[in-house]
């Protein structure tokens, strides 16, 4: 980070609130020197957790928001009802220009209708959607739409693919990002009409599109994005968390059998380690919603003082590279047609 950002931090949200969101603030605050963090909530809640905190207090101020957006709460009614809950006013800070980003931990609908509500979307852009990164053999692909629409044209699949690209050249410093769409069969012939038009039109751009890829090789690496449509990419998702945890449950059942398992269990331990290490969802948390004018990172609900870090580290990433103004840049009607086609 080169320059001072600053991020929002919406810190009722999540299953323990305060207790993981401002420690895990503070941790951050002590890791990065340019860093200055918003911490958005109840006061009462939030100050006695600062206390200690040092010279790290100078980076960081409270702004107090007297209501929660609840985690089953109708994403409507919470738009509409609670314009005073820390994820609304963590929202308002970034549109106001007091922050680069929000983080939020809270309820996904609200958080993605709010946003939108607010900050509006990048001309050109019809929908955001929800990114993420997903671990693979040869480091890690990022993937969207992970939930955020379930229907989708062509058209907004080819929105996506763009979008992803240039988060992806944008964070992780690759010039020409490799775009996979999601589908039934890698041959061209393969999938509905919506997705053989949107490979139509990203093969037309000079977006580095691969082709199709089939979600079992997706943790290969073939590509850098993976364009998909809300249901098929959180269904993926869901399946490849749940396969992770069918294996790790299948390893601990047989290293619990008989002395040898143990003996096994014993000598294989630092491999295991470094393996729970490399897969640990933890390290991937904090996905993007991206396409709004503001940058806005989802945490997952469960998420502990590690993985929150890592969400207000992908926060800090995207502020530092401008993802939406580099979206909004590409997207631009003046020169959408010079810069998308080839």
């Amino acid at each position: 980070m080169v320059k001072p950002v600053t991020i929002a931090v919406d810190t009722m949200s999540g299953d323990r609130g305060v207790d993981v969101t401002v420690p895990a603030s503070l941790a951050m605050l002590k890791a990065n020197e340019d860093l200055r963090l918003i911490l958005v909530g109840r006061k009462e809640s939030i100050e006695p957790l600062l206390n200690g905190a040092g010279q790290l207090s100078d980076r960081v101020r409270v702004h107090d928001a007297r209501e929660v957006v609840e985690m089953d709460e109708a994403p409507a009614e919470a738009m509409r009802k609670k314009k005073d809950s820390s994820m609304r006013v963590a929202i308002n800070l970034v549109r106001d220009g007091d922050a680069g980003a929000c983080i939020s931990a809270g309820n996904t609908g609200a958080l993605m209708a709010t946003g939108r509500f607010v900050l509006k979307t990048v001309p050109g852009i019809d929908r955001p959607a929800i990114m993420a990164r997903i671990p693979t053999k040869s480091g890690q692909t990022h993937m969207l739409d992970l939930g955020a629409n379930s229907d989708c044209t062509s058209e907004q699949l080819f929105q996506f693919g763009v979008m992803g690209s240039v988060v992806v050249q944008g964070i992780e410093d690759i010039p020409q990002p490799r775009v996979a769409l999601l589908n039934i069969g890698e041959e061209s012939m393969k999938g509905n009409d919506t997705i053989r038009e949107a490979a139509a039109m990203l093969g037309e751009s000079i977006i580095n599109y691969v082709g199709f890829v089939e979600g079992n090789s997706i943790p290969d690496g073939v590509a850098d994005v993976v364009v998909c449509d809300g249901f098929s990419g959180n269904v993926a998702l869901k399946t490849m968390e749940g396969t992770a945890q069918l294996v790790k449950h299948f390893l601990v059942q047989e290293f619990k059998t008989g002395v040898y398992g143990r003996l096994a269990a014993l000598v294989a331990w630092p491999v295991l380690r470094s393996l729970s290490r490399r897969v640990d969802p933890r390290r991937y948390n904090g996905a993007s919603l991206v396409g709004l004018n503001g940058i806005v990172v989802k945490s997952h609900g469960g998420a502990d003082e590690l993985a929150f870090q890592q969400a207000i580290h992908t926060a800090i990433l995207e502020v530092d590279k401008d993802v939406p103004g580099q979206i909004r840049k590409i997207m631009a009607e003046e020169g959408h047609h010079e810069v998308l086609e080839a």
